[in-house]
Parts: C-alpha cells; sequence; structure tokens
C-alpha cells in the first residue's frame, strides 16, 4: 500500500494539518500503516502537486502559517478506484521469525526465553486493542458508517494479537516436548 492512500483515507474523514496527520499515523493509523513524519510531509508535497489535496494556509501569531489539507475531487476518484482494486497478500518482513528460523544455533531455553518476550509485547498489544473495543465499540452494531470500518480494522488488530499468542503458545510447547526427549 502506498503511504498516498494512507494520507487521502485520512484526509476523507476531514482535513487536517501535517502534524495533525502525523499525530494520526503514531495513533489510530499507526496500528497497520507507520510512517515517520518526515515521509508524510514529503508525501503531503507530492499530493499537492498532483492536485489530489489541496493546502490552505492558516496564518499564526508569532509561528509560520499552518497548512490544512484536504482531498480534492481528483484525490477522491483515485482513492476510489484504488480501493476497488484487488490486493495481494501482505509479505511477511519479521525480524523475529527470521531469530526463530536460525534459532538453533543458540540454546534452546534462549530461544524460549525470546517467544515468552515476544508473546508477552503481544498480550500487551492485545489488551490495548481490547481496551480501544471496550471504550469506543461496546456495541458495534450502533456505530455509524466510518467508525463500522474502524472496528472491522480493529477486530483484525485483535485476532493477529490472538494468533501471535496461539503460536507463542504452540512453540514454547513444542519446545518443552523437544526438551523432554532428549
Amino acid at each position: 500500500m502506498s503511504l498516498a492512500y494512507a494520507l487521502l483515507v485520512s484526509l476523507i474523514q476531514e482535513p487536517k494539518s501535517g502534524y495533525d496527520l502525523a499525530k494520526q499515523f503514531d495513533g489510530s493509523v499507526g496500528f497497520f500503516w507507520q510512517a515517520t513524519h518526515q515521509q508524510i510531509y514529503r508525501e503531503l508535497t507530492k499530493l499537492e502537486q498532483q492536485n489530489w489535496i489541496n493546502a490552505e494556509a492558516i496564518a499564526q501569531a508569532g509561528r509560520p502559517d499552518k497548512k490544512i489539507f484536504s482531498v480534492t475531487d481528483l484525490g477522491l476518484s483515485h482513492l476510489k478506484t484504488w480501493l476497488l482494486q484487488s490486493s495481494d497478500v501482505a509479505s511477511v518482513k519479521d525480524e523475529f521469525l527470521l531469530k526463530i528460523y536460525a534459532g538453533y544455533l543458540i540454546p534452546e531455553n534462549a530461544i524460549a526465553q525470546k517467544i515468552k518476550d515476544h508473546r508477552q509485547l503481544h498480550q500487551q498489544q492485545l489488551e490495548i486493542y481490547q481496551a480501544i473495543e471496550q471504550n469506543f465499540f461496546s456495541q458495534p452494531e450502533k456505530c455509524g458508517m466510518e467508525s463500522r470500518f474502524a472496528y472491522l480494522t480493529l477486530r483484525r488488530g485483535i485476532n493477529f494479537e490472538k494468533g501471535w499468542i496461539d503460536w507463542c503458545d504452540e512453540a514454547l510447547s513444542i519446545l518443552k516436548t523437544w526438551q523432554e526427549q532428549k
């Protein structure tokens, strides 16, 4: 997925400044799409040059003007076209799995500890997602249209973390079985 479309999706909800977009990428959007503040500002410049977004300068006392970005009709058209395109399966680039794959090079108890530590990280993230679900989606059937789709992405995050936790538990069980067979 291109950062351009992630920005358009964020801006389509309401016009925002680059700073507000960066904060959103540190929070809600950041759960499934990461970008640095520098990448965001660079992409905003490109989108403005392509006429996919407009920037309105807002004067600020004693500070540089603040730009508020909004999606143009052309940007909306490109976004809708992109939304209708099929998506490939996301490629996996996971440092932790690479370490597990080469785990035979270090003691099994060290790998087991790495898996326990990783499980804890996923447990913490699951708890964050579950708190969001409890605080904002206690009655998902009553959500407005935008919230319904945010809820679907949150559910994917919850299932993702549960999947990791299940895998960690399974891997630890397998390691224990292997150690008992020695």
